[in-house]
């Protein structure tokens, strides 16, 4: 068997990489073989037709496990790879808006809005100032207050509304 497999992330040692005089040993069932050379132990494995694996280098002694190395990194790389697909990408979506916008088209992006919620993922909703309406903020707050509330049905308010530049600024995640 003596699986001579790419070594995985962790970088275990396996059969003659084991060079400590001393190891506690661990049978592929998991009884406890206890302490033996590392000759004794690679001989052991050897004869299951198995490797010896060191688990636990930092231990005193180093802790081996005979088992199937191959099949070990094979699963190892299963579990990576269906942990992964089970994760969920959450993009975050921008959505822009001008102080003096109309209510159609407020409605509009409150929609659009509602459908990101939807899909999962977070939005970014942005009230930008043109010219003198910077010196109304409080204008920019208001509407992004109603935005919410036009939202509230598929998200909650992550961060409240936050100037930043010539823009006030508004995070919504969507709900659970």
């Amino acid at each position: 068997m003596f699986a001579i497999a790419a070594k995985d992330s962790k970088d275990l040692q396996i059969n003659e990489e084991i060079r400590d005089k001393e190891l506690r040993v661990i049978d592929n069932d998991g009884s406890q073989l206890g302490l033996m050379s590392s000759r004794d132990a690679q001989k052991l494995a050897r004869e299951k037709n198995l490797d010896l694996v060191k688990i636990a280098p930092q231990a005193t002694p180093p802790v081996c496990k005979i088992m199937d190395y191959g099949k070990y990194v094979f699963e190892q790389t299963k579990r990576e790879k269906e942990a992964k697909k089970n994760q969920k990408d959450v993009e975050i979506k921008e959505i822009r808006m001008f102080s003096g916008i109309d209510t159609h088209d407020f409605e509009t992006k409150a929609n659009q809005a509602m459908k990101f919620l939807k899909g999962g993922d977070k939005i970014k909703v942005s009230v930008r100032f043109r010219k003198r309406a910077i010196a109304h903020p409080e204008l920019g707050s208001e509407l992004l207050e109603r935005f919410a509330d036009a939202c509230a049905e598929f998200g909650v308010v992550d961060k409240q509304p936050k100037m930043e530049g010539r823009a006030v600024v508004m995070f919504i995640n969507p709900k659970k």
